[in-house]
Formats: C-alpha cells, structure tokens, sequence
C-alpha cells in the first residue's frame, strides 16, 4: 500500500448523498479543527485504542526520520475520547490530504455524552500501511518525539498539544500522558 491514501478514500462511498456526516477526531484533530465544521462535540467510539504508532513521513517527520503521531488499534472493550465534528462532504478533500500519510476513512458508531449515536467516520492508520512503525514502549517512542521534527513542526508539540487538549476535555489516556511525562524527564 502506497504511503499517500487520497485516492483510496475517494472511492469511499457510504457517505455519499449525505448533506452531513460526523467525524471523529482522537488526534490533532482535537486541538487543531483546519476545516469548516457545522458542529463540534466530545464523542467516544468503542473498541478502539489511541496508539503513537503511526510514522508521520510528511507532517512531524520526515521521509528518513518519521516522527509518531496517533492512529487506532482494534481492542475489544476499550474506549476512546476525542471530538466529533459535524461536517459537509466537502471536507473530504481538505481532509484527505491531510490524512494521505496512511490513512484511511472507516465508517463508525460514534457516542456522544448525552447518550445518542450516529453513524459517522473516522481517519485510521492500519497495521498494513507503509508508514506504519508499529508497538514500541511509551520511553521509546518519547525519544523518537524528541528528536523528529517536519514541516508542521515539532513531533513534541503534537504530543504535548494532544495531552493539553485531552486533559482540558477531561478525557483520560494513559498512554499519552506516559508518552508526555517521558519528554518531559527528557527535557528537565
């Protein structure tokens, strides 16, 4: 599978005919909304887990030295926060560049706070990508966010930004805050 997924998720088509759809951010996209959106809501989806195990060749990285960001792994009963924004289809485009490092669209049950569900959808990188760089213990992949670094900036503001926003939420992920209290020995 190539590393740049546009025209994979073009061929999407379950939304198509929609006015609307939900999307469910777990990722930068929680701290950094860079489209138009009619409605922005914390949300939680099942079954899935926030892991840094997808290589960032294009946004925190480089070709030769990939920073980590988010993607989502299967795991039976767990349960991730994010946000979900309520958008037009129009957005598919801007978003599928942003996302073209190995992502793809997955259709999914998104839950909202006040107990209601929608189906909507969601960027995930999967095992089977090329910029996939897969498990690693949280240390290490603190000291690959250290030093990675693109053209969106530092891999560590990511991370950082990512902790900030989930605890703002007051949304609970211990991975990330292991990752977060790793930089942060790391700098002291």
């Amino acid at each position: 599978m190539s590393f740049n997924t546009i025209a994979i998720n073009q061929r999407m088509d379950q939304f198509d005919g929609h006015h609307r759809v939900w999307l469910f951010g777990y990722g930068s996209l929680i701290f950094k909304a860079d489209f138009p959106y009619i409605e922005r809501r914390p949300a939680t989806i099942s079954n899935w887990t926030r892991r840094f195990w997808q290589g960032s060749h294009d946004h925190r990285g480089t070709e030769t030295a990939p920073g980590r960001v988010a993607t989502l792994v299967a795991q039976a009963g767990a349960v991730t926060a994010g946000m979900a924004y309520l958008i037009t289809p129009e957005v598919f485009t801007h978003l599928d560049h942003r996302e073209k490092n190995g992502y793809l669209r997955l259709a999914i049950d998104i839950r909202f706070d006040d107990g209601s569900s929608e189906l909507g959808l969601v960027y995930i990188a999967t095992e089977d990508n090329e910029a996939f760089l897969g498990e690693a213990s949280e240390f290490d992949i603190a000291l690959q966010i250290a030093r990675s670094h693109g053209p969106s900036g530092a891999n560590r503001d990511y991370l950082i930004d990512l902790a900030h926003a989930l605890r703002e939420l007051g949304m609970e992920d211990a991975h990330v805050f292991d990752i977060e209290r790793h930089l942060i020995e790391m700098s002291e």
